[in-house]
């Protein structure tokens, strides 16, 4: 959860502006260059974005993917796409890569150190500048929601890996803001264009098309690690059977990219992106197993076992299958009764009137504390809404929203009691980690080169994952290979 303004961060902000295309709008067709409309509203809804996602990251490594993003627009065939594409490389720990009319794509540089080479790297902007090609961001805007934060982004984001919230329809889409939930799906068919459209760009601008289908791979693997070691279901699913997982897209993307042939500059890419930060920036705080750290907000909480977090830009997400939760600030003013009730009102959205049946008053860890719970009819089903909020000082406090199935046990309620200030020196001590590229020597195995990984457990996996290297599949001297360690 990065350190940005309570009025960003409060979830009653106010809905962003869209521009340009409405419905019934005439759509450009892929050889048009970016119009001025579309520059316009890109523009507009650039800095938003990257707000949402952790910033833009500067320096030599966001200078490497701009330049690669660029090379790759320009096999688009847009008149315009050197100059008119604006490439970002964000600040986020999520695996995913985006686009928004006007020529903006970014992808995060948790999915960067995913990739093995350059035209990896290519293939994944490939596919984002075909979402602007293809003008499909505007043909979804065509029955985007209007009338908050999350349908506005799931208008013109477009990603290529992604979650959704499940809360159901009768509560606002603006509980759960992690970054990961931020974007909704495209067609089935516009992503599937997408890799097509990249698989081409990547063919012309003399990479391995084959690329795009390795990248997918990884994603696959990289979400089956992550559901083994968070406890939850491995597939990730065709939401509403519009959205191909990667797993799905893999044998698709290699199929039409034929046989290996072209560049992949797989040395030059690992060198360019040594050192680049892994994992969890401690300004956003870090998920370390279990427990979630903050130490520039000196607060710590642990989530239930059987639950996973992602630490999003505007709060951090606690989900599992006994309810979902996160943890986030808003505006504060010395009275806790009233910032939950504020609370309640901003999940249930501006013309709600969700409110707690009672309040309680409370001290959790020292912390002045103060909670309540709201009935609600979701669908064909109740759950209960609950607010929990722990006064850090006069002006700052923060929150649990959380949902759970109606008259059942309370999955949060240790993680509500687990909140607590941390000391200097807990703060002191987190450590980021950062991407070490290393050449194989003699004698170096997967096994001694995982032990380097600065992980407590599952460390050959991580490796293996991180690597793109199969069960079994060993590692030669000369090689270059990346490591997950402690930044010095």
């Amino acid at each position: 959860m990065a350190r940005i303004s309570l009025k960003t961060l409060a979830l009653g902000a106010a809905p962003l502006a869209l521009a340009g295309c409405v419905p019934g709008a005439t759509i450009p067709s892929a050889s048009t260059p970016i119009t001025q409309t579309e520059s316009q509203q890109g523009a507009e809804y650039h800095p938003q974005f990257l707000a949402e996602f952790g910033g833009a990251m500067t320096g030599p490594q966001a200078t490497y993917v701009e330049q690669v993003g660029k090379n790759i627009a320009v096999q688009s065939g847009l008149g315009n796409a050197r100059e008119s594409f604006t490439v970002s490389l964000l600040n986020s720990p999520v695996n995913n890569a985006f686009a928004v009319p006007g020529g903006y794509i970014y992808t995060t540089r948790q999915l960067v150190t995913l990739m093995n080479n350059e035209a990896e790297l290519a293939g994944v902007l490939g596919h984002e500048v075909g979402h602007v090609a293809a003008r499909h961001s505007q043909r979804r805007q065509q029955t985007a929601q209007r009338n908050s934060i999350l349908g506005v982004l799931g208008a013109i984001g477009s990603s290529i890996l992604l979650g959704d919230s499940g809360l159901g329809s009768t509560l606002s889409k603006g509980f759960l803001q992690g970054s990961q939930l931020l974007t909704l799906s495209f067609s089935r068919s516009q992503e599937l264009q997408a890799d097509d459209l990249g698989i081409q760009y990547l063919a012309k601008a003399g990479y391995d098309r084959r690329a795009m289908g390795t990248v997918l791979a990884s994603l696959a693997a990289q979400n089956t690690l992550d559901a083994r070691l968070q406890g939850r279901n491995a597939s990730v699913p065709e939401w509403s059977s519009t959205h191909p997982d990667p797993a799905s897209r893999v044998q698709s993307a290699l199929a039409k990219a034929g046989t290996a042939g072209g560049v992949t500059n797989r040395d030059t890419f690992l060198t360019r992106i040594d050192g680049l930060l892994y994992g969890d920036d401690p300004a956003q705080g870090l998920i370390e197993g279990s427990t979630f750290i903050h130490p520039e907000l000196r607060l710590a909480f642990t989530a239930p076992q059987g639950f996973y977090m992602v630490n999003g830009t505007r709060a951090v997400s606690i989900n599992g299958q006994g309810g979902q939760a996160q943890m986030t600030l808003a505006p504060y003013a010395g009275d806790l009764d009233t910032y939950v009730r504020a609370a309640f009102t901003a999940i249930g959205g501006k013309d709600s009137t969700l409110a707690p049946a009672q309040m309680q008053r409370t001290t959790v860890n020292g912390l002045p504390a103060a909670f309540g719970v709201a009935r609600v009819n979701n669908g064909q089903s109740q759950v209960d809404v609950i607010v929990f909020a722990y006064e850090f000082a006069r002006d700052r406090a923060y929150h649990f929203s959380a949902i759970v199935p109606a008259g059942q046990t309370n999955p949060f309620t240790a993680m509500f009691q687990s909140m607590r200030r941390i000391t200097t020196s807990e703060a002191t001590s987190v450590v980021p980690k950062r991407l070490e590229v290393v050449t194989v020597g003699r004698g170096d195995t997967v096994a001694s080169l995982a032990r380097r990984m600065a992980y407590p457990s599952d460390q050959e996996a991580r490796f293996r994952v991180l690597n793109a290297l199969g069960n079994g599949e060993g590692v030669t001297p000369g090689q270059k290979v990346k490591l997950a360690v402690r930044a010095r």
